[in-house]
């Protein structure tokens, strides 16, 4: 154990998000790996990975990118150099003639945003698709399950009739999150009951997001079967997944300090120079436990044990508790693990927190900054 700053983490400023090449270069070969033997396509997602220094190395394996906005999409094209699949709840006019220059395929939530939209996108060669909502979801947090009863998100089938709208070409499913193949497969499933007959008169299924492959514990042999019985009972339908944190799953970290150790009511508290509320929002909102180097994530009696506080004045910005071998001491190293994916992404400078610095590890294990941020950061958002 070691939680005294190191010779290669010296050069890393902090706070630091810090990808780690080598761990991404794991995650693209197996997602690779499924396109290849299942013959299907994966494209990332940027809601959940974003980092576009990256984005060279990532077209090398997969098979674009997909967009959930404008300006996702506009990245993707600039930094890719891919036309992306795009979905969104709802289109903007002012923005629809540029967002289409970057389009290659495109879902539509509603049908009357088919109506309004279509002929232009048809016009621009775009191959256009609506999202489905198959009324079946495996998700526990009510916050990201798109099939509760109410959801804006996709079209039923009891509300798209007999036959598809002119000219769509494609159907597009996302009711997972961070779930295995076997969800996926029973998913598969419903969408095949209740939108079957459809299935044969169309191009292409995309089946969303929340497919964790890279996670260490999926089984991948299963998913290239399922995918590859699915393809041979509908050998007209390409089938994308659209990923973004199983690109992103533990291919990097947020480095930060220790900058004052508070004792309050008998807790120990350290308080780093990030924020769980502004940088990793994630932890509060899904939420989950980051994990921490060198520390048990659960306290362990007769451990030297600390809860960690954030930056901002929220009281509500902390997270714990941890032990761990030794004493802390101000000045500490403190790396809180898988912070690459749905976090950055969610940054913001409430406070006025500075936002952590972006650089990366390479396959030799150099560090390489990216970018730092400052004032003008924290003033161009108001």
């Amino acid at each position: 154990m070691n939680i005294r700053p190191t010779e290669v983490y010296l050069a890393i400023p902090s706070p630091c998000f810090v990808l780690e090449e080598n761990l991404l270069l794991n995650n693209l070969r197996i997602l690779q790996r499924v396109q290849q033997e299942a013959g299907i396509e994966i494209i990332c997602a940027l809601k959940g990975f974003s980092f576009y220094h990256e984005f060279p190395l990532v077209r090398q394996y997969l098979a674009g990118a997909t967009a959930s906005s404008l300006h996702e999409a506009r990245l993707a094209y600039e930094e890719m150099q891919v036309k992306c699949h795009v979905y969104s709840p709802a289109y903007l006019e002012n923005e629809f003639e540029e967002l289409a220059s970057y389009t290659s395929h495109l879902s539509f939530n509603s049908l009357n945003q088919y109506q309004q939209f279509y002929q232009r996108a048809a016009q621009q060669g775009i191959s256009c698709g609506i999202r489905i909502n198959p009324e079946y979801a495996e998700v526990e947090t009510d916050m990201y399950n798109p099939c509760v009863p109410g959801s804006r998100l996709g079209i039923r089938r009891s509300d798209i009739g007999e036959t598809l709208p002119e000219g769509i070409e494609g159907l597009h499913s996302h009711t997972l999150c961070e779930n295995d193949s076997f969800v996926l497969e029973r998913t598969l499933a419903v969408i095949d009951v209740k939108f079957g007959d459809l299935l044969p008169k169309i191009k292409w299924l995309n089946l969303g997001g929340g497919h964790l492959i890279t996670r260490a514990d999926y089984q991948v042999d299963h998913l290239i079967s399922v995918l590859t019985r699915f393809k041979a009972k509908y050998p007209n339908l390409s089938i994308i997944l659209e990923p973004g944190s199983a690109v992103g799953w533990h291919t990097g970290f947020l480095k930060s300090t220790v900058l004052d150790i508070v004792h309050s009511a008998g807790i120990d508290v350290a308080i780093l120079d990030v924020s769980f509320a502004a940088h990793m929002p994630d932890t509060l909102e899904m939420p989950y436990k980051p994990r921490i180097r060198f520390a048990d994530s659960e306290p362990v009696a007769g451990k030297p044990t600390y809860r960690f506080g954030g930056m901002t004045c929220l009281a509500g910005d902390y997270y714990g508790d941890y032990s761990f071998d030794e004493p802390l001491q101000i000045g500490d190293e403190i790396i809180l693990e898988d912070m690459i994916h749905y976090t950055m992404v969610k940054t913001t400078t409430f406070n006025g927190v500075n936002l952590p610095s972006i650089g990366k590890l390479d396959t030799n294990q150099n560090f390489v900054l990216f970018k730092s941020f400052g004032y003008e950061s924290f003033k161009d958002r108001l």
